[in-house]
């Protein structure tokens, strides 16, 4: 019998469908906070910030760095619409410590032209691909 407390997930990219499947709860960053998603939620539409989507399945639990792009949850359904997404054996764990290093060094040293919105995203970015991989 089908679990009643199971919605649909689909992750699309420009390139792939990266996951598609049944699942109880979906867990991401939106650029309002940590969101949670169980079957039932109210219906929203959401700007994903960078850092770790959480997938729990009916059996086990997933991790993936997610690093921008757009969320459609409906009560049945979410829709992630991703610009990039990256499952912990497809991340390159030392380029991801080099961007991290070269994000904090930016920070520490900032002059007027640095671009602070943009090191501090590519810190998230850097640190959601590190933690997956652990």
């Amino acid at each position: 019998m089908a679990d009643q407390n199971l919605f649909t997930l689909k992750i699309v990219t420009p390139d792939r469908v990266f996951y598609q499947g049944e699942v109880s709860m979906v867990e991401f960053n939106t650029t309002e906070g940590e969101i949670g998603v169980l079957k039932g939620h109210v219906p929203t539409t959401v700007i994903i910030s960078p850092g770790i989507l959480t997938i729990t399945e009916a059996e086990e639990t997933k991790e993936a760095a997610l690093h921008a792009g757009f969320a459609e949850i409906l009560q049945n359904e979410v829709v992630i619409l991703a610009e990039i997404i990256e499952w912990p054996e497809e991340i390159d764990e030392e380029r991801a410590k080099h961007a991290r290093e070269r994000a904090e060094e930016r920070l520490r040293t900032k002059t007027p032209e640095t671009d602070i919105l943009r090191a501090e995203t590519a810190l998230q970015r850097a640190m959601a691909r590190i933690h997956v991989i652990k």
